[in-house]
């Protein structure tokens, strides 16, 4: 397989984005039925730094799919209760049942990113996780769930004018957290937080996924893609989620030490 490569990465066109998204969006709408028919789970976890494109991206699969079927969870910050319970057992309600397509925007990886820099956990509380998320993964695994895990990634300048015009912007006020306002001030910490934690919980069975997504188009449509080539369904057209290498790759920890992956 040929190694994903900067160059390799060309900006989509507003035209051509359109038409694309059509058609993915209608590839899923047939997964989604074939999800149905066959009583699958499915998880997609999809985790980034801030202002990383998440949101619109989820968005934008979720937008033709059944009501019934699709969730999207995004937690906020847990109750004095959770902060007691096992650590896990807050997103273990929000998991798919037969039939289900859940998205988590953020998810139990918190833990090694947000909570990690923030000072969130102790020292203790990030390696028990580090040592119990593969084991649950794995438990998830078993009982038929399909998980996908994709992480998002920006360079430190497009995430800085990202921010900017989300203070400005009127409708996206929402977005704007405290965590969100020392994203791009402690970037050097989110990068060790996020390799660490690549490192630690990328394996064959449960992979991570890298998006490059400084241009959020091409990184939408590539996601969509690539988690449409990852699964079997009826009806597939394979022209259509064919996902470009050099935007989505398994991640591999050469492609810190080469700068592939946001430095």
């Amino acid at each position: 397989m040929k190694k994903p490569d900067e160059e390799d990465a060309p900006i989509i066109s507003g035209d051509e984005y359109r038409k694309r998204l059509e058609e993915l969006q209608i590839e899923l709408v047939k997964l989604q039925r074939h999800n149905i028919a066959n009583d699958r789970k499915v998880l997609v976890i999809v985790e980034g730094r801030d202002a990383a494109g998440k949101d619109g991206t989820i968005k934008r699969i979720v937008e033709h799919l059944s009501p019934r079927e699709t969730r999207v969870v995004a937690l906020s910050k847990p109750t004095d209760r959770e902060k007691t319970a096992w650590y896990f057992q807050r997103w273990v309600e929000h998991l798919p049942s037969a039939d289900e397509f859940v998205l988590f925007n953020r998810s139990w990886y918190n833990r090694a990113g947000v909570e990690r820099v923030m000072g969130f956990c102790t020292g203790e509380e990030l390696q028990e996780f580090y040592e119990s998320v593969e084991p649950f993964e794995q438990m998830l695994r078993r009982s038929g769930m399909m998980l996908f895990k994709y992480y998002m990634d920006i360079s430190k300048d497009e995430q800085k004018k990202r921010l900017k015009a989300r203070r400005r912007d009127p409708l996206k006020q929402w977005k704007i957290s405290p965590i969100d306002a020392v994203a791009n001030k402690m970037w050097k910490q989110y990068s060790a937080a996020r390799d660490d934690m690549l490192a630690h919980t990328h394996s064959p069975a449960s992979p991570w996924s890298i998006v490059r997504a400084d241009d959020k188009k091409t990184a939408r449509i590539n996601l969509i893609s690539d988690l449409l080539s990852r699964m079997d369904y009826e009806g597939k057209k394979a022209k259509v989620i064919r996902p470009n290498p050099a935007i989505v790759f398994t991640y591999d920890p050469d492609y810190v030490e080469s700068g592939l992956i946001a430095p």
